[in-house]
């Protein structure tokens, strides 16, 4: 054995000799980001696993993700030969399956369907209205975008960062521009942490004193019969109106019917814990490895985080002009700081109208009737998604 040679073989496989300036760059973000994520606790849950995906895949030579596995071949298909990828494929390749057949985020749906409660949305129906109006930024947004130069596909993935739903986000890109997956992925999920800095401003902006001091009142019980027909209910009109959005909605309902329903409380439990974390854990590093130096340092990554920030703006700014109208409509009974919450990003949003409203009214108690809204979000996210999918999808 020439010891020479292996060692000098040694030195030569060393990833620290092959580093690029730009992959310097990337593994610095996603140091930035885990320090968001860890010390900031920024949306930690999905902003430390797909920080460290990005660290992983930028470290050269580590062979853990191959982008180029991914991208159009030349005959035409959208990934390598299967046998190939078993033979040379990394350990996030694998796991980018999820993303890449779409299972991860429809499952990630059924543990928030598991953990939601739609009670306030059936005791109020009108919520549905505000969960629409602040979609508003999902297509002024998408319109922005082509303005931009970004092709359709491009410009309805980054719309969808205004539902601030990162599954919706990384259901609509992985399938219509998946080129973008990492950048849309960051900026849906940096923007959803942000919620308690972007939203204040612009609900006090947008809103008097005096409404925000509106108390609104106590939302009537639901039965256990609505409970249980709302989910199945829900699932039959928009599949058979919108098939492209049944995956997520439909997911989401069943998580919620299991939940609802009480003769499965053990699969409901592993909906909400096990399972939810272990495919949070793989949709967070499998996304954060597509966050390739030569994917994700360009200008459009830029115009992205920009465009996200501009949708974000205007979907909360189109709940609370609705909230605005509803007031106006039922003589002062709506506090149009609900109209926030018309977001998709479940509890986060509701609590900063409960917040705000009570820096104002300190025996104001809007949650629950914010948390109408804002699971009615999480429906329109889905819906906004399964229309952009219709149109776009080849």
């Amino acid at each position: 054995m020439n010891i020479g040679q292996s060692l000098m073989d040694f030195l030569g496989s060393m990833g620290v000799l092959d580093i690029t300036w730009q992959q310097a760059v990337m593994i610095a973000i996603s140091c930035v980001l885990l320090y968001l994520a860890i010390v900031k606790q920024y949306e930690p849950l999905l902003l430390l696993p797909i920080a460290f995906g990005m660290l992983l895949t930028n470290i050269p030579l580590s062979g853990v993700y191959h982008p180029e596995f991914f991208q159009l071949q030349e005959d035409g298909s959208s990934m390598v030969p299967f046998k190939e990828l078993v033979k040379k494929g990394g350990l996030l390749d694998f796991l980018y399956l999820g993303v890449k057949f779409g299972i991860y985020p429809p499952l990630i749906f059924m543990g928030v369907g598991a953990m939601t409660d739609f009670g306030p949305l059936i005791a109020n129906p009108k919520s549905l209205f505000l969960g629409a109006a602040a979609q508003l930024g999902v297509f002024v947004t998408f319109f922005g975008s082509l303005l931009l130069g970004f092709t359709v596909e491009q410009a309805a993935s980054i719309g969808i960062i205004g539902g601030a739903d990162g599954p919706t986000a990384i259901f609509v890109t992985k399938t219509l521009a998946p080129e973008l997956l990492s950048a849309i992925a960051v900026a849906a999920y940096s923007y959803m942490a942000l919620i308690p800095i972007i939203q204040p401003p612009i609900m006090k902006a947008l809103t008097t004193k005096k409404e925000r001091q509106i108390v609104m009142e106590q939302l009537r019980p639901v039965s256990k019969t609505e409970k249980i027909i709302f989910p199945i209910l829900v699932t039959i009109v928009i599949a058979l109106i919108l098939p492209d959005a049944a995956p997520l909605i439909g997911m989401l309902m069943l998580g919620n019917l299991m939940k609802e329903s009480g003769v499965v409380e053990r699969l409901s439990k592993t909906v909400q814990n096990e399972l939810m974390n272990i495919i949070t854990i793989f949709l967070g590093t499998s996304v954060g490895a597509t966050a390739v130096a030569s994917n994700f340092l360009s200008f459009n990554t830029i115009k992205i985080i920009v465009m996200g920030l501009t949708a974000f703006c205007i979907s909360t700014a189109g709940g609370v002009l609705f909230g605005k109208l509803m007031c106006k409509l039922t003589g002062g009974k709506v506090n149009p700081l609900i109209g926030s919450a018309g977001v998709s990003a479940v509890p986060m949003a509701a609590r900063v109208s409960q917040t705000v409203g009570q820096q104002e009214n300190p025996k104001n108690f809007l949650l629950m009737h914010a948390m109408g809204p804002n699971v009615a979000g999480v429906i329109g996210s889905a819906v906004a998604a399964g229309v952009f999918l219709s149109m776009f999808a080849k």
